[in-house]
């Protein structure tokens, strides 16, 4: 296979069903109405509620749902070959992904911005409300947890991306003053920004700042925590939307890249290797059930719904921009998990030989994902040796694969290949691209989590006064979430986190889509279409299910660490348990007449 036939035919496959399947989601169920003032215009309050050009909340919504999720996935999945994680994110996109996108997104602006959970209680009962806001906490919990690992491994590696992500902060604050609070406005604002991130970009490579894994765990503890209480148009907004075009950037790139290379583009990874390669936990994996455990936002992923109805629809400008926002964001980060696959799949080989690794296609489904998920050098020395693969050279000379050292030197080689661009320039820029929207996931994740913690509060005591309004402060919301998350990812015990995340992730898109089966059949009476809904539900919900018990049994035994054990495996079970709960919960709402939710209406 050679990687421009599978760019083309990724892009041709995101084109056609957006202007399909896209289109008859928006005009057949959704309905969308460019004459309904959205919730950013009804309840507009400057804080959260603030309508924003198309182009930058598509940029803030796509930021934020991407982060290192359809980068790391994909590229921890090349253990059971290329095509099955290629097939996993296309025919998740266009059946799971982009649907429960888009219906969270367009079901939140109906109800006035409230969230995925919060529609959830008001189609089945409070106790279902109650029951998902528990669940989101405790899965935006794991979220935290696995991109601080994700960030603090790519800053204490690649410190020119980390001076250049700490610009980029400084940055939008700049453009987003410029942006609400002088006459410039968007476009005299974004002009301004793209000429900082450029300095941003150069300044990183002429002043790394280096500094250990748990120095930049503290110094994200604080960042996530202050950026979450903010207002959103102070940092969150003009933030994702500025990255928003380093990513495009990377996207256009890395696409015309693997185009171009030619005959050089020829995979050499293999299609497949075995059903059960060493993938969760170092452990033998299945692939059925077990690739929701990997590849998650690249494909499908239960944060986009919380980010669609949590933060998205509170600043959607016009109905009619919803599938722009909410499908096009799916799509887009489908084709950036393709460009990872396509990128790993010609340079992996080339990767490991740089690194003195004697990785050959017939160990590669035994070899490849746990090295790939070691953060340290001189752990990944442990892992070859238990693995029986032998160091060709010192330790230190494989700390270029990692998570995302694979994709970043892959890419960095395509780039190299097309246009010249020299390996190291192009390798700091894939990690500062990694970094600078896996920021995104983390203190959008943290905001969310406050959300989260409010409305539950919300739901089960008076928070106008005394211990109510003190447990709901945000900032108070914010600290908790933040600690415990980067407590959890202290240890860097990423081959953990990074399965017990993904599976409660896609198990909270299962159960998103089931609230989105209920409005679109009774709310939006929409007919056939709710089968286009209900059944990719039921089979995520079965897949995840079976994942997630499979993980507890043989993965969480064999955690090394008491602390992380206990921790992940009892947010892993009362996910598990609650998971059920809302299941019977959407059957009782199922079964029910169309006509009893009339009082349901937005």
């Amino acid at each position: 296979m050679n990687s421009a036939v599978v760019i083309l035919l990724a892009a041709t496959i995101y084109v056609v069903f957006y202007f399909t399947y896209g289109k008859a989601l928006q005009n057949k169920v959704v309905r969308a109405d460019p004459n309904r003032p959205t919730p950013a215009h009804k309840l507009y309050d400057g804080v959260d509620y603030v309508p924003a050009h198309p182009l930058v909340l598509y940029g803030h919504h796509f930021a934020s749902i991407a982060g290192a999720g359809p980068i790391v996935g994909p590229a921890v999945a090349m253990a059971w070959g290329w095509l099955p994680g290629l097939l996993w994110v296309w025919f998740g996109n266009v059946f799971i992904g982009a649907v429960h996108d888009y219906l969270a997104l367009m079901s939140s602006v109906r109800y006035d911005g409230k969230s995925i959970q919060w529609i959830a209680g008001k189609l089945m009962s409070k106790r279902t409300g109650i029951t998902f806001e528990l669940y989101i906490w405790f899965a935006l919990l794991l979220v935290v947890a696995a991109f601080t690992a994700v960030i603090a491994g790519i800053f204490k590696n690649t410190p020119e991306a980390a001076t250049a992500a700490i610009l980029f902060l400084i940055s939008a604050v700049i453009v987003g003053w410029l942006m609400y609070k002088t006459s410039l406005h968007f476009a005299g604002a974004t002009i301004i920004g793209l000429i900082l991130l450029v300095i941003s970009v150069w300044l990183g490579f002429k002043y790394p700042i280096h500094a250990s894994y748990h120095a930049w765990a503290i110094f994200l503890l604080f960042y996530i925590i202050i950026a979450a209480s903010l207002p959103v148009w102070i940092l969150l907004q003009p933030r994702d939307y500025l990255n928003a075009y380093i990513l495009w950037f990377g996207l256009i790139l890395g696409g015309l890249a693997f185009i171009l290379i030619g005959g050089k583009g020829t995979f050499t990874a293999p299609a497949y290797t075995t059903w059960s390669a060493h993938v969760v936990g170092g452990k033998p994996s299945p692939f059925w059930p077990t690739i929701p455990l990997v590849i998650a936002c690249g494909s499908l992923s239960g944060f986009h719904s919380i980010v669609g109805s949590g933060t998205s629809s509170k600043q959607l400008d016009n109905e009619i921009h919803g599938l722009m926002v909410g499908y096009g964001g799916m799509f887009t980060e489908g084709f950036l998990s393709t460009i990872v696959i396509a990128s790993i799949a010609v340079y992996g080989f080339q990767v490991f030989h740089d690194a003195n690794i004697g990785i050959t296609a017939s160990t590669w489904g035994k070899a490849y994902a746990p090295l790939v998920a070691q953060a340290h050098a001189d752990k990944l020395a442990t892992v070859m040796h238990k693995l029986g693969i032998p160091l060709l050279n010192s330790a230190k000379k494989v700390a270029v694969v990692g998570k995302v050292g694979i994709f970043a030197k892959s890419y960095a080689y395509g780039l190299k290949d097309a246009f010249g661009v020299p390996l190291k320039t192009g390798t700091v820029f894939a990690s500062l691209w990694v970094s600078a929207f896996a920021l995104t996931s983390l203190d959008t994740a943290t905001r969310l989590g406050r959300f989260a913690w409010q409305e539950v509060f919300g739901m089960v005591m008076d928070t106008s006064s005394g211990t109510g309004k003190i447990l709901v402060n945000k900032w108070l919301a914010s600290t908790v979430i933040a600690i415990l998350g980067v407590a959890l990812a202290w240890g860097n015990q990423w081959l953990i986190l990074w399965p017990a995340f993904s599976g409660m992730n896609q198990m909270l898109a299962s159960i998103a889509l089931m609230t989105a089966a209920l409005w679109v059949t009774k709310i939006q009476r929409a007919g056939k279409w709710s089968w286009a809904v209900l059944i990719p539900a039921l089979f995520l919900w079965i897949t995840v299910t079976l994942a997630l018990l499979w993980f507890l049994v043989v993965v969480v035994p064999g955690i090394s660490t008491p602390l992380t054990r206990y921790s992940v495996g009892l947010i892993t079970l009362v996910g598990v348990l609650l998971n059920f709960l809302l299941a019977w919960d959407f059957w009782i709402a199922w079964k029910k007449p169309a006509e009893e939710y009339e009082a349901a209406r937005a």
